[in-house]
């Protein structure tokens, strides 16, 4: 797998949804000793959790989403599509260096795919890496 410093390197990271990021992240790093990866403009912070990460974006619906981490993402979607997957978004390139797509499983929860095609410095598409 490609590595890039614009994403985390674990294989599944949950995304949970907070309606105020900024908040969010300063209160898990307080309570659970989480650390800042990287923030993305106000509505997305990157953060270790231990070996592992999380990221906090902004939203009101309750649960999480789940990023995993893929080698080649067409051929998951059409795997996923053929499963009869709901793909809520389809294959695209993403200038942090990711190409993602984004489906439904049949309980509603949004899980969406990555495969890295570029390493990209946060800061070259508006993230700020925190050194780790």
């Amino acid at each position: 797998m490609l590595s890039n410093r614009s994403i985390p390197h674990c294989s599944v990271i949950p995304e949970l949804p907070y309606a105020n990021v900024t908040d969010a992240a300063a209160w898990l790093a307080n309570a659970f000793g989480f650390t800042v990866r990287l923030t993305i403009g106000d509505h997305r912070v990157q953060m270790n959790a231990g070996d592992c990460a999380i990221v906090v974006v902004e939203g009101d619906a309750p649960g999480c989403r789940v990023l995993v981490r893929v080698n080649d993402v067409d051929a998951h979607a059409a795997r996923a599509r053929n499963a009869g997957a709901t793909i809520v978004r389809e294959p695209a390139d993403h200038a942090y260096g990711e190409r993602q797509y984004t489906a439904r499983d049949p309980g509603g929860h949004a899980w969406t795919f990555s495969q890295s095609i570029a390493d990209v410095a946060p800061e070259a598409w508006g993230g700020v890496s925190v050194a780790l």
